[in-house]
């Protein structure tokens, strides 16, 4: 039976407007596809953390410990799609050339129940390795396990201390991933790298777009934590190309909140509009704001943006006529003790809405809210 709502991509090279979408290839038959009026559901995995303390005991259990609450929530929510929000790895406690395989396990729960996926880079994806002061006494340097030679990443070149590169990590994604949706990005706006665009549509009509999904590298690791002037103009061309006239509605997703999120943070708890459970640390933000929230702002389209990076915040709160929300911490790997759970984002067509609640790895649910209403829009749409 044919679904409401499917999943297309918006290749940057494509010159035309909104009819030039294209589906990935070699996709498992009807993996997309949705019940009649059912909603198309998100899951936002953020701040996994993969890798980190790989040289000790317990870094290794915190990855099984993130795979479990990766499982439990889709288990529990059964998304369409899931978006790895940044911090998928802690590459600067990676001594070697294996990030790649951390990635790969990160990603394993979403696959193994052949889930699409899409990635955005954050903060540590690509951070240079830090060298451990506990390394220069005694024991020394423990044991390096250098990668299989049937991996992706193998040989002697790859047993040394160069890290894995946002390229390389996506470049590895996408080729090993029949599933992912990742993309490389405009070379243009390199080396920022997780920017691009996908749609949301109805299987009724695949020319009539019911959600555009914006992604954006923020930066961070190998380069400064912002989104620059020339991945704003970027969106800013990319929206009046397939969107001109704003009648869709845009959702965007990155990792490390922009300044804006500082001006609506709740002080003390949480209260209404915000809508939230955890408020337990300052916004830690880019580094500087070049005019994404001014376009974001601008734009009667843009619904909500949401972000990780801050592992003690999990609230959404109205800012101008957009949201701005954080997603929930889901690794075990990463600073704090809170709860771990994910963000859950919910877009139905008709009538149209954004909701949004928070899925535990007990499997409880908590700070359900309605991110955007039905608006009036044609019957074309």
């Amino acid at each position: 039976m044919m679904g409401r709502l499917l999943l297309l991509l918006i290749s940057p090279y494509l010159y035309s407007l909104l009819i030039s979408t294209v589906a990935l290839p070699t996709k498992p038959e009807g993996y997309h596809q949705l019940r009649p009026g059912a909603p198309f559901k998100i899951a936002l995995f953020a701040d996994l953390h993969f890798g980190e303390a790989e040289s000790t005991d317990w870094g290794p259990l915190q990855d099984v410990n993130s795979t479990r609450v990766m499982s439990s929530v889709l288990d529990d929510e059964n998304p369409d799609f899931v978006i790895y929000l940044g911090d998928v790895i802690t590459a600067n406690n990676v001594a070697i050339r294996n990030a790649s395989l951390y990635w790969d396990q990160a990603v394993s729960p979403t696959r193994a129940k052949g889930i699409p996926w899409a990635s955005v880079f954050g903060n540590h994806d690509d951070a240079a390795f830090e060298w451990p002061i506990e390394w220069f006494s005694p024991p020394g340097i423990p044991k390096i396990h250098c990668p299989v030679a049937n991996s992706s990443c193998s040989g002697e070149e790859d047993c040394s201390f160069k890290g894995t590169q946002r390229l390389e990590l996506m470049k590895n994604e996408i080729e090993l991933n029949a599933l992912s949706y990742s993309q490389f990005g405009p070379k243009e706006l390199w080396p920022s790298v997780s920017n691009y665009v996908l749609q949301v549509f109805s299987s009724e009509n695949p020319k009539s777009p019911v959600a555009f999904l914006y992604f954006l590298d923020s930066g961070g690791g190998s380069y400064p934590e912002v989104i620059s002037s020339t991945q704003a103009e970027w969106f800013r061309k990319k929206a009046l190309e397939i969107n001109p006239d704003s009648r869709v509605p845009e959702i965007i997703f990155w990792h490390i909140p922009s300044c804006a999120y500082k001006k609506v943070a709740p002080l003390f708890g949480i209260h209404k509009p915000c809508v939230g459970s955890i408020n337990k640390e300052k916004v830690a933000t880019q580094e500087a704001e070049t005019g994404i929230m001014k376009l974001l702002v601008e734009r009667v389209s843009a619904k909500a943006v949401f972000v990780g990076h801050n592992h003690g915040l999990d609230w959404c709160c109205p800012y101008e006529k957009l949201w701005l929300c954080f997603a929930r911490h889901t690794g075990y790997g990463g600073y704090g003790n809170w709860d771990r759970g994910a963000r859950i984002v919910e877009i139905t067509q008709q009538p149209f809405s954004i909701k949004s609640w928070i899925r535990m790895e007990d499997g409880s649910v908590h700070s359900e809210v309605v991110l955007s209403p039905f608006i009036n829009r044609d019957k074309s749409m």
